[in-house]
């Protein structure tokens, strides 16, 4: 955490455009007083990054549902533009604090498109930048194996077809170790069509190769879907979630607010 406090306090000399924060699930093994001071060290730190530079968290496997409860409510998820995760950690997430679908236990197989756009709405609609909100949370960028989902409040992200396709091309070269995709040594296991909603009145999607990049809207939040090409045998999988985001944000465009 003290390099977190050097970090930010350098950010003034080379000046970034963006700020990509992780380890916060690193406190786990600490105790519950020790792990409390550093989350507030660690908000502290974030709060003094400089305006408008904007800040990406992306999250890790956490099995401590208070300090995961404590991220999303302690301010961290407020002070953050973008959030990255995975199936694991949006359903821990929504089991920690008590969101939509808490009560499934974990997966089966690919997860649920509809699911999966209930609790990332919720995530927003709670804790991102709505009417009423002080929050800066207006992103968040969903990947699984079979399919990548980003998610933005409307009117403070563009260019997001192209985000969340770059970082599903990356998914199939990274795993693969591949400097471009290897039609033989990759495969399609997104499902092919999906109801945008299990909570309330949904459209259907149907895939359309021409088009891979699925959009729809719900209540000023806008959802960019995309199929990934899967590896067959993977040879790189460590880090595969950090790639993903940070390709995701090279393409992303942020409006000045």
């Amino acid at each position: 955490m003290n390099m977190l406090e050097v970090f930010v306090s350098s950010l003034e000399e080379f000046q970034p455009d963006l700020v990509v924060l992780s380890g916060l699930h690193m406190m786990e093994g600490q105790t519950k007083e020790m792990r409390q001071k550093r989350l507030l060290e660690a908000v502290a730190s974030i709060s003094d990054i400089p305006m408008g530079v904007p800040v990406h968290l992306e999250l890790a496997s956490m099995t401590d549902p208070e300090l995961m409860s404590a991220i999303i409510h302690q301010q961290v998820f407020p002070l953050v533009n973008s959030v990255g995760l995975n199936e694991q950690e949006l359903l821990f997430l929504t089991q920690a604090a008590s969101g939509p679908h808490a009560s499934l236990a974990s997966w089966n197989g690919v997860p649920d498109v509809g699911v999966v756009s209930d609790i990332v709405f919720w995530i927003l609609k709670e804790h991102g930048r709505t009417p009423g909100k002080a929050s800066d949370l207006t992103r968040i960028h969903f990947h699984t194996l079979a399919y990548h989902l980003l998610v933005t409040v409307d009117g403070y992200w563009a260019n997001q077809v192209a985000a969340v396709a770059a970082g599903a091309r990356v998914a199939g070269t990274q795993a693969c170790a591949t400097q471009t995709i290897d039609a033989s040594r990759v495969f399609l296991k997104a499902p092919l069509e999906f109801a945008t909603s299990k909570m309330e009145e949904a459209s259907t999607v149907s895939l359309n190769p021409h088009e891979p990049v699925s959009e729809w809207h719900r209540d000023g939040v806008t959802f960019h879907y995309t199929p990934v090409l899967v590896c067959k045998d993977p040879l790189r999988t460590v880090g595969l979630g950090d790639a993903i985001s940070a390709e995701g944000l090279l393409y992303s465009e942020i409006y000045p607010h």
